[in-house]
């Protein structure tokens, strides 16, 4: 979340004549985040979240975000829904942008990170893929191996101003993972459905200790289910000070596995599929880094965090160095 677009009050108050939710009370923006204009809307009728959607996020995929939020929702996962206005639309526009009023979820991310959490995520991860397996709308991961590489290329002039010789190990770093991705020039796949693709724990809520709801689906699409929980080990899996904690990536993996059994395949994929996971979002943030324009109300993340994460999967070779065995997860 963050806010890159100013909703004036005029703007704000015709936007909100199209909706029957009430008056606004007030509406503040939400400076968390780093990808759509977000603010918290209070009416008379309660709060909600206004979304104005930016950068990445590609208009013709509104359907597919807004379809798979009721869609989840309709299989019991907890997650925001699109308000529709009087005339039965959810997705309008205002301030220029296109945008959604969502109803709001209780509940806070963890700011600090305990095992229990892990495994409540495993758990809801795992059920998030089986509520989503017949969702019937496919969208392609932009931000895959063709989106690392255009990346690449875009922060090539500005990489080593954040740390000399990172140009050269991202380039090498892509060329790595194209010769061993799943999938690509023939190599067997894995199995493929919808995914979250960015489950942070400012992504997930949590209510007097147990997970109260998923939020964040704008960059939700059809990958390889088991990428998703590589991505989760990287964002709740390291401590602050970067040491890799086995405890809580052993808690996620085995309440993922309870729920969908990984196959052996997956298992043995999850090492090289963390190491795309570190590229891709160290490649996003450092795009961000260097690109996010002055006065926008956004906190910017450090990208040299996903180096240091992408040099501990790059010395994996097992599951051994999670501690696990694969045995734990089939």
């Amino acid at each position: 979340m963050a806010v890159y677009t100013e909703v004036t009050d005029e703007e704000l108050r015709a936007f909100i004549a199209d909706y029957a939710i009430g008056e606004v009370i007030s509406c503040k923006g939400i400076a968390e985040g780093v990808e759509n204009s977000n603010y918290l809307l209070v009416t008379t009728q309660g709060p909600y979240i206004l979304t104005l959607y930016e950068k990445r996020v590609n208009p013709a995929d509104l359907p597919f975000f807004l379809g798979l939020m009721r869609h989840l929702a309709a299989r019991g996962i907890t997650c925001p829904q699109p308000v529709p206005g009087r005339d039965g639309e959810a997705l309008r526009v205002v301030a220029g942008r296109p945008a959604v009023i969502v109803t709001f979820l209780t509940g806070m991310w963890p700011r600090r990170i305990l095992p229990d959490h892990c495994a409540a995520l495993g758990t809801a991860l795992a059920r998030l893929h089986l509520a989503g397996a017949d969702y019937p709308v496919p969208r392609a991961n932009s931000l895959s191996l063709d989106g690392w590489r255009a990346l690449v290329a875009a922060t090539a002039d500005g990489a080593d101003g954040v740390k000399p010789g990172l140009k050269v190990a991202l380039a090498e770093e892509l060329a790595a993972l194209s010769a061993l991705w799943p999938g690509r020039d023939g190599r067997p796949d894995l199995p493929h459905g919808i995914i979250h693709a960015d489950l942070f724990p400012d992504n997930v809520f949590f209510r007097d200790g147990a997970l109260s709801g998923l939020i964040d689906f704008y960059f939700a699409c059809s990958d390889m289910l088991a990428y998703d929980l590589a991505i989760c080990m990287n964002a709740w899996c390291f401590e602050p000070d970067g040491a890799f904690n086995v405890t809580k990536s052993r808690l996620l993996l085995t309440h993922y596995a309870k729920v969908r059994p990984l196959t052996a395949a997956e298992v043995a994929a999850l090492p090289l599929l963390a190491r795309g996971s570190a590229l891709r979002f160290l490649l996003t943030r450092l795009y961000d880094w260097v690109n996010t324009p002055a006065g926008a109300l956004v906190k910017r993340k450090d990208p040299l965090e996903y180096l240091h994460k992408l040099r501990f999967h790059q010395q994996a070779r097992s599951l051994a160095d999670y501690g696990l065995a694969p045995e734990d997860l089939t």
